[in-house]
């Protein structure tokens, strides 16, 4: 075994006795509830891919109070990140 290589892990074929598929899927398969309803929940793709289909996600969803609500809740952070660093935001303000 390398120092650098990773074990894979084994993969066994097991199927239960009394196991109906009636067009559920896999019983055995590790599926977040919502992920047919993203685009960003998917496969390894690049960060601009990525960042596009947060946005889109964000620009087309339905219920826009939840948009606000992110958007408040983010600046309300960032505000109190820059009161604990002290950054004086009156050089944002002309005199």
């Amino acid at each position: 075994m390398g120092i650098l290589k990773l074990r894979k892990n084994k993969k066994f074929s097991y199927t239960p006795r009394y196991y109906d598929d009636k067009g559920q899927g896999n019983p055995f398969e590790i599926k977040h509830k919502f992920d047919d309803y993203r685009k960003s929940v998917g496969g390894n793709t690049g960060l601009k891919s990525k960042i596009n289909n947060a946005l889109d996600e964000l620009k087309n969803n339905p219920d826009k109070e939840v948009n606000r609500r992110v958007l408040i809740i983010a600046a309300v952070l960032i505000l109190v990140f820059l009161f604990i660093i002290d950054f004086d935001l009156s050089i944002f303000f002309s005199k």
